[in-house]
């Protein structure tokens, strides 16, 4: 293990992702105050739904949190040219899970990874050449790297990739049902919206889809297939970026093959200049055995959370439970009638509420489907009103559909959201069965 992890090659590919990664982490950054995401998602909202157990952390008050992006996407210009490079990736890393946690209306399981991501590239050594590091401090600098700099890469996209496609495998995809409904909402899109509605655009990307995720990378590690491999990831990752518009994520995907083609190759086309490491010196460090630690239990954690929704009880595309963290993508489309109904306790007053008067239309389609949002919410009006001394219990009549299937109840309306406790690993009783009689 000490050689496949310690032996040296050619750090050509680290050092060009570090550059592309560095840019698109800023064009991630000021993208999202361009296009007006940061002031819809975290400068608008009264507040935000976190992650459970992050209620702490809130965006900054005010106009506050455009500097904090301003910062992100300096820490991206700092990374692309290799200035106090582990620094500037801390600060994005630290920054950006900030953003990933503080907020969940707009989950997106490309953010996890960028969060994973950046974490990761703290502690490469991807500032060791055609940097301001390696210029200010040449003692530093060096064309090699650790063959685990490389595979820490590939086997993250391995796990990544293979959770997606095994997470396709399910009837409502595989009868074209989910794929059907995606492009019927990109009806209004021009030249191509009429041409998604076809069935063989359904097929392509209901089976095309889980065939790419399941294959592409052992097809990119094969040199027979790589060439091929590629052209095939640059049109998926384009269709899914014109389609889907998921931002920088089709194209930090598509950066990835540099870890994948010879040095010399990507040397040619980046580094023209740059010597091609050959020596294959193995250099076992003193903290290896730490490292080896560290690095299977990383890649545990990463293989055990996408499976943990098969021991909580019902359907994870019901209940939520164990969606997220889970590379579960684009997987089904859901439909429902959702209200709060809260009780003065002591004087059984029923207190009416709107939902238009708390939420953002995007929460509010949050709070309609999802359980752990509801009970958030649930959270929350309970504590607004305890700071005008009114105890209250809070009920909710949520009628939710998935995949076009007829409206169920989810919710018991018979439970008090406001009173129950919330465990990340089992499943709540409050939330009904999936396979419950439709005129429930």
């Amino acid at each position: 293990m000490n050689k496949f992890l310690f032996k040296h090659i050619d750090n050509t590919s680290l050092i060009v992702f570090r550059m592309i990664f560095g840019a698109l982490i800023f064009l991630e950054s000021v993208g999202a105050i361009f296009t007006g995401w940061l002031k819809k998602t975290l400068i608008d909202p009264e507040f935000t739904f976190n992650f459970i157990g992050f209620e702490w952390l809130q965006p900054l008050p005010g106009q506050w949190m455009y500097v904090y992006y301003i910062i992100m996407g300096l820490c991206g210009i700092f990374v692309m040219i290799g200035y106090k490079y582990r620094w500037s990736m801390l600060t994005f890393a630290l920054l950006w899970s900030g953003t990933y946690l503080m907020q969940k209306s707009s989950y997106n399981n490309h953010y996890y990874f960028l969060m994973l991501l950046s974490f990761i590239m703290v502690f490469l050594p991807a500032h060791k050449y055609a940097s301001i590091d390696a210029k200010h401090h040449p003692h530093i600098k060096s064309i090699s790297m650790p063959n685990w700099c490389r595979w820490i890469f590939i086997i993250q996209l391995f796990i990544l990739y293979t959770y997606a496609s095994i997470a396709k495998m399910y009837p409502d995809w595989l009868d074209l049902s989910v794929p059907e409904l995606l492009m019927n909402n990109k009806k209004h899109y021009p030249l191509v919206g009429n041409l998604l509605q076809e069935k063989f655009v359904h097929y392509g990307i209901a089976y095309g889809g889980i065939l790419f995720d399941g294959l592409i990378i052992p097809l990119l590690l094969w040199k027979r297939t790589r060439k091929i491999a590629f052209f095939a990831s640059i049109f998926f990752h384009l269709f899914n970026s014109f389609i889907f518009q998921v931002g920088i994520f089709p194209y930090l995907s598509l950066s990835f093959a540099v870890f994948f083609f010879e040095p010399k190759v990507i040397q040619k086309i980046f580094l023209k200049h740059k010597p091609i490491y050959t020596e294959n010196a193995v250099t076992t460090p003193a903290y290896a055995s730490i490292f080896k630690a560290v690095f299977i239990f990383y890649f545990s954690i990463q293989i055990a959370l996408p499976i943990r929704h098969h021991f909580i009880q019902d359907n994870v595309l019901w209940t939520e439970e164990g969606h997220r963290l889970s590379w579960r993508m684009m997987l089904r489309s859901k439909s429902a009638s959702t209200s709060f109904r809260v009780v003065d306790k002591a004087s059984k007053t029923v207190i009416p509420i709107n939902l238009k008067d708390f939420l953002s239309s995007k929460q509010i389609r949050a709070v309609s489907s999802k359980p752990d949002v509801m009970w958030q919410f649930a959270q929350r009006l309970k504590a607004m009103y305890a700071e005008n001394g009114i105890d209250v219990a809070v009920y909710v009549r949520a009628f939710v559909g998935v995949n076009g299937k007829p409206l169920k109840r989810l919710i018991d309306p018979e439970v008090d959201l406001a009173s129950v406790k919330w465990n990340h690993f089992k499943h709540h009783d409050w939330i009904l069965p999936s396979n419950q009689d439709e005129n429930n």
